[in-house]
């Protein structure tokens, strides 16, 4: 199950005289992600690179800013991916010191920061939740209230009109059964309405 981290968590490395500062933090997309870039920048104008890679859905990306291609944004993306996390940006500020690490350096340098970084990092399972909308007669309103709460769904809305209209959400991997039971108990009266998109909480 994917995961993300409750906050942003940091470490910091010197390998022959270069300063490695890695940050891992939560975020939703690039655009947000190349803000935090930017700031970085602006705190550490000395620094020669600032390398970083995000795990945000069709959004991911991986800079190299300048150090040999393949060093650094794509080995700091695969740690975050073997950790099966999602939503996090990992930065990586690096001063040089001087003495070239050469690209396995530079890999073991930049793998070893976002690493050990995630060491403190407090983790949480992504929770897919399903939208779902139905209509069922003034009869069956309770009987929706009851399996809404069984299955421990958040109800969002309840609308009267000719029917009664029910919005909720619930953990994804829970809807279908949800839906196949009310099916059979609602007798056929039950009838969902257009879905809005998954959401993630």
């Amino acid at each position: 199950m994917p995961q993300t981290i409750t906050s942003a968590v940091h470490h910091e490395l010197i390998i022959k005289k270069s300063r490695f500062i890695a940050c891992v933090q939560p975020m939703a997309d690039r655009a947000s992600a190349q803000k935090v870039v930017a700031e970085l920048w602006a705190q550490h104008p000395g620094a020669a690179h600032v390398c970083w890679s995000l795990l945000a859905g069709g959004q991911s990306a991986a800079v190299d800013d300048g150090e040999p291609s393949g060093t650094a944004g794509r080995p700091m993306l695969d740690v975050l991916r073997h950790q099966d996390l999602e939503g996090v940006l990992a930065t990586v500020v690096r001063y040089f010191g001087g003495v070239k690490l050469g690209a396995g350096g530079l890999v073991r340098a930049y793998t070893d920061s976002v690493a050990q970084a995630l060491l403190g990092a407090e983790k949480i399972a992504i929770v897919k939740l399903r939208a779902l909308r139905c209509e069922v007669p003034y009869a069956l309103e309770g009987l929706m209230r009851r399996e809404i709460e069984l299955a421990e769904a958040r109800l969002d809305q309840v609308r009267h009109a000719d029917l009664v209209r029910f919005d909720f959400s619930l953990q994804d991997s829970a809807a279908v059964a949800l839906m196949a039971r009310l099916g059979e108990t609602g007798g056929g009266r039950i009838a969902w309405l257009e879905v809005p998109e998954q959401i993630e909480e």
